[in-house]
């Protein structure tokens, strides 16, 4: 194994605090792996990391060398993929909404592998909080406000998504139509968590054009999945507020109707997030500009 490779390596370990995680995700053998943390070590002289039965953990010098490493495999993959022809290639893993990704990034999924052959994609649904390097992840898509478990890491904005405030018709024939804002406090909504946060995610209305009000009506029903929140209201047991091309097919069948449509809902913003204390390899950023052209297109459209 050379010297870049090794640094791989250990970047890598660092990166999931595990030596079986990082060889699973280099598909090396854990022999392999150890033996190449061990080169190091012994080339510089220094003990790169920490060893316990439970966790593997970068020493002061280990910190130090990993965004060495970083930065110098940053500036490899940069040089090679300049020279003519050479595209960007190995595993990129994300993580994103399941219904973002269905509606977003799949339908154009095999024209972006086709274009870039050397790239293969994890594509994960965990959409909770989660520590980005640890998990192994190299960039993930947030959909709503950002919490301070994202402040570590750097934010690009790739959309705001149009929203409303939906009903079923047999919502509608018990607890009526709601004329105003005011009116919520007499409806219930199906109460949505947000992946970051531990309360219902409130109702956001513009008002004046721009400020926004916070409402959180009482809920008899609370879920954490996008789809069950639709279906919950399909049911007629809340209102939802939800972007709107998530319900269109309901719209359309009559299924679920606008209510409110007098007090424009906030849009929904849509980031992308990745490391700070990593820079991006060409691999990474081909597969983000790919995010961000693809929410472009479709929310354009």
């Amino acid at each position: 194994m050379d010297r870049f490779d090794a640094m791989r390596v250990f970047t890598r370990i660092v990166e999931r605090a595990s030596f079986t995680k990082a060889a699973d995700d280099l598909g090396l053998p854990r022999s392999s792996v150890t033996d190449a943390v061990k080169g190091l070590e012994a080339r510089l002289g220094v003990r790169l990391l920490a060893r316990t039965t439970r966790q593997v953990a970068p020493t002061l010098d280990g910190q130090a060398y990993y965004r060495r490493c970083v930065a110098l495999i940053a500036d490899l993959e940069d040089s090679e993929s300049a020279f003519a022809g050479k595209k960007p290639s190995g595993l990129v893993r994300i993580d994103v909404h399941g219904t973002q990704a269905r509606h977003f990034l799949l339908p154009d999924l095999p024209r972006f592998l086709d274009t870039y052959p050397g790239i293969s994609l994890h594509i994960a649904e965990v959409h909770q909080a989660l520590d980005m390097l640890r998990e192994g992840f190299d960039c993930i898509l947030r959909a709503g406000r950002l919490t301070d478990t994202h402040t570590p890491l750097i934010r690009r904005k790739l959309a705001e998504l149009k929203c409303g405030a939906f009903a079923s018709p047999s919502y509608i024939a018990r607890f009526g139509v709601p004329r105003t804002l005011d009116d919520l406090d007499k409806h219930r909504i199906i109460g949505l968590f947000a992946p970051d946060a531990a309360i219902v995610s409130p109702f956001v209305f513009l008002e004046s054009g721009s400020a926004e009000r916070e409402i959180t009506p009482p809920s008899v029903v609370t879920v954490t999945g996008a789809e069950t929140n639709v279906a919950c209201a399909c049911l007629g047991l809340g209102l939802i507020q939800v972007p709107r091309y998530r319900v269109a097919p309901e719209l359309a069948a009559g299924t679920l109707v606008e209510v409110l449509a007098d007090y424009p809902s906030a849009p929904l913003p849509v980031h992308v997030l990745y490391s700070h204390a990593r820079q991006l390899s060409p691999r990474v950023r081909v597969v983000i500009e790919w995010m961000a052209e693809r929410f472009r297109i479709v929310t354009d459209g």
